[in-house]
């Protein structure tokens, strides 16, 4: 590795407020259509080379076909990119798809920076099937002194790479630049189905200046080269294979993954590691058969799973032809949504923003949503945008749920609020899945929701969630004058995550920024694998964050009478940055019994306020005297 690289992993970077910045005005951004040329911009795939299904994706969706020249492809890449790097509150959704075959040359690498609310995926069967020579890649965001310092990835959210082979090529980039690709993300953020070669991967941008913090991603089913973590205080890896990985700041897991750091000097470093993912199902994923008909690829799930689905052949599940899916656009009546959902079919959400004001009602067993593009459903007068039905194997994947103005009782509900909670005996095996499903409460606009995710159902998984109550968004977004204070009680989020039903299995929960507990979990049997949390940054007084008579709410609340449950690799991070001087009596809350494990957790203190043990009266506190050093306990209750 380069000397710079070595010099960087030696330090822990600690992570701190998340920057202000708001994004005055909308951002108009022109959309590539598929066959549509633009003046004095380049145009996605002629019409010659555009299937008769590119064009019902929608105009926010471009495919590109492998005999396009590499600069036109460039153009359009950088064009949106360029409209989309600091587009972080805005509207504009878009999806880069690639038909199988290979893009750039040793001597013409293709670069793509992914921006705010952008897909990148391959349309193969398989990620081999789709060949990136060149890059894909997220920098660091310089936000002081015209772009040149306070250079951090801590907001880069809300982007995807999937379903691709990347030969890693840095040809015409500068030696810092040419020594990695770099990935700099925090929440909100995946990368699957990938083969990554030719040069390491970074999860963090070093090549600009400081502090260069990144905060936390999710990588699953994919082949990896060596992998420098860097700066990135927690990250989760998941059924994966790597050649190496270089250091854990703060939390570092590992499920099912070959190749993956032994946990046994835990937390010198920091890696949780659990040898099989105890329930697993891999994304959906959009596709082109060999007769250039689209599909969607529906990936079985699996227990006791370990490394990639796709190594020996096609992934395990089900094809459904994309004409057994209503293609919905920005602007599409939910009314006409549960039309054709009652109907029987499938539901393609295209790039876009989509005002609900009633719930889109998925009842059928086996149902997939899949959103690309960051598709995001936003409620409207109060509505739950998205309910799923007690039934066994719905697939909701690639969505993003957004609060709005009028409280809403959740934003997501799986199972009925009042029903028996269960779903059929097929559950168990198929279970209901809610993959890279990302949930918003403020930030673009105050919004207001008592929970945002609510599972009552039984047997559900769910696989890499944000659920965020935004600590910053657009000019006017904290409708006062006295700042924290007014977001406190006009951005309103009760709840993150409640689970009632019994064996629900998380892999992969960010939950940040709640007004009362993050997660509860009332079901039995459950289980987390990598928990990440902050606690709000607003409350005005001690008064206003109790749990009763308890000093604050637990990040991590397991219900009294739970009997069963499980958690591997939890972090609780403090930063009460309204009022320094607020307490946190316990970053985990669970019944004592012995069902109840939890295995390497954490709390952390990010400069103010104070979390004085890590669960249920033990650990020491999280304050000022260790700022970004965090206590952990190994196991609880100590075997």
């Amino acid at each position: 590795m380069p000397q710079h690289v070595h010099r960087l992993l030696r330090g822990v970077v600690p992570r701190r407020l998340s920057n202000r910045w708001a994004v005055r005005g909308p951002v108009l951004v022109a959309l590539l259509a598929t066959a549509t040329a633009t003046s004095g911009a380049a145009t996605a795939a002629p019409p010659s080379a555009a299937g008769p299904g590119d064009q019902a994706l929608g105009t926010s969706v471009t495919v590109f076909d492998p005999s396009m020249p590499v600069a036109q492809i460039q153009a359009a890449l950088d064009q949106t990119y360029a409209q989309q790097v600091d587009n972080e509150m805005g509207s504009t959704r878009h999806a880069f798809l690639f038909k199988p075959g290979t893009y750039g040359t040793e001597a013409h690498p293709l670069q793509v920076k992914v921006g705010y609310y952008t897909e990148v995926a391959g349309l193969g069967a398989s990620p081999t099937d789709v060949t990136i020579n060149g890059k894909v890649e997220v920098y660091n965001r310089c936000l002081a002194d015209g772009g040149t310092s306070n250079c951090i990835a801590l907001n880069n959210f809300w982007r995807t790479l999937s379903n691709l082979s990347l030969r890693i090529n840095g040809a015409g980039q500068d030696g810092c630049r040419a020594s990695a690709d770099f990935w700099a993300v925090s929440q909100a953020v995946s990368m699957r189905r990938l083969d990554v070669s030719g040069a390491n991967l970074s999860l963090m941008d070093y090549c600009t200046a400081g502090p260069q913090y990144a905060s936390g991603g999710f990588i699953a089913d994919s082949r990896l080269p060596f992998v420098i973590n860097g700066s990135q205080q927690q990250w989760l890896t998941r059924n994966s294979e790597v050649a190496g990985w270089s250091n854990a700041v703060w939390n570092a897991a590992f499920s099912g993954v070959v190749g993956a750091p032994s946990e046994a000097d835990f937390p010198n470093p920091a890696y949780t590691t659990l040898d099989r993912t105890p329930v697993s199902r891999e994304k959906p994923f959009l596709f082109v058969d060999g007769q250039g008909r689209y599909a969607v690829r529906v990936p079985s799930a699996q227990r006791d799973s370990r490394g990639i689905t796709w190594g020996d052949g096609l992934t395990a599940g089900r094809t459904i032809p994309l004409d057994d899916f209503f293609v919905a656009r920005p602007g599409t009546s939910v009314r006409e949504i549960n039309t054709h959902l009652a109907r029987g079919e499938n539901l393609l959400l295209t790039p876009g923003v989509y005002d609900v004001d009633r719930s889109i009602d998925v009842k059928r067993a086996d149902t997939v949503v899949l959103g690309l593009g960051h598709a995001t459903l936003t409620s409207v007068g109060g509505a739950v945008p998205l309910e799923v039905g007690d039934v066994p194997g719905v697939v909701v994947a690639g969505v993003t749920v957004d609060a709005g103005t009028v409280e809403s009782p959740a934003l997501l509900r799986v199972g009925s609020k009042n029903g028996n909670n269960g779903a059929s005996k097929d559950a168990a095996t198929n279970p209901t899945t809610l993959s890279d499903v990302y949930f918003r409460v403020g930030g673009p606009h105050v919004g207001k929701t008592d929970v945002a995710l609510e599972v009552n159902s039984d047997h559900v998984l769910v696989d890499h969630t944000w659920v965020w109550r935004a600590d910053h968004g657009v000019e006017g977004f904290t409708q006062g004058v006295n700042g924290d204070t007014d977001r406190w009680r006009t951005n309103t989020g009760r709840t993150g995550v409640v689970v009632n039903g019994d064996d629900v299995t998380a892999t992969g929960l960010f939950v940040e920024h709640f007004q009362r507990h993050n997660v509860v979990w009332n079901g039995e049997r459950g289980t987390t694998v990598f928990f990440q949390n902050e606690l709000p940054y607003d409350p005005p007084t001690q008064a206003d964050w109790m749990d009763g008579d308890k000093l604050g709410w637990a990040a991590y609340k397991v219900g009294d009478h739970v009997k069963n449950h499980r958690l591997y690799a939890g972090g609780a991070y403090v930063f009460n940055q309204n009022n320094p001087s607020i307490h946190t009596e316990n970053g985990f809350e669970v019944p004592l019994t012995p069902g109840v494990r939890l295995h390497h957790i954490l709390t952390v203190n990010l400069s103010a306020g104070t979390i004085d043990h890590v669960v249920n009266g033990v650990g020491g506190p999280a304050n000022t005297t260790r700022v970004g050093q965090p206590v952990y306990v190994t196991d609880y209750p100590t075997p």
